[in-house]
């Protein structure tokens, strides 16, 4: 089934198990890339957006959270067949926001942090859009910081600026 969000086409991702635990998709298998004799870590991901349940579907009517939710579980998993280690820090629009992101940052490094769509629009949600940007610029000032435009592109996002 496809739906429209946000000018872009979403199609129903294909049902695939997985296990969700607090905000993390995983558990993530040990992340490691053998090249000849050499092996090293895989990059590292965090993939902050809102909780789908929290977010706003009115001006999508056909999209629900449940959706949402697929799309960014398929991303997630897609990232990490890409050979990508990734951490989902999905949010509320209060002010545990905060709090919860700058826990993720503190526990962990990251190569390469993606922004939400949910969060950049609409532009009520600027401030706390502005909030979370510049805890990252702040807490992981040497990871690539990129944006994705809907649920479902989130790991081309990331490939514009890490390779796992």
């Amino acid at each position: 089934m496809a739906y429209s969000f946000g000018g872009k086409s979403l199609v129903e991702p294909g049902a695939r198990a997985t296990t969700l635990r607090g905000n993390r998709l995983g558990p993530p298998p040990l992340a490691m890339r053998r090249s000849g004799k050499e092996s090293r870590m895989a990059k590292r991901v965090l993939a902050i957006g809102i909780e789908p349940g929290n977010a706003d579907y009115s001006a999508f009517p056909q999209v629900t959270p449940e959706l949402v939710r697929g799309h960014i579980e398929a991303q997630l998993l897609r990232l990490r067949d890409l050979g990508f280690e990734v951490t989902s820090c999905l949010i509320d629009l209060d002010a545990t926001a905060e709090a919860v992101v700058t826990a993720v940052l503190q526990d962990e490094s990251f190569d390469c942090i993606v922004i939400g769509a949910g969060l950049r629009e609409p532009k009520e949600r600027l401030l706390m859009f502005e909030k979370v940007l510049n805890l990252v610029h702040r807490m992981a000032p040497n990871a690539a910081i990129c944006f994705n435009t809907t649920p479902a592109d989130t790991a081309e996002a990331v490939q514009r600026w890490v390779e796992p």
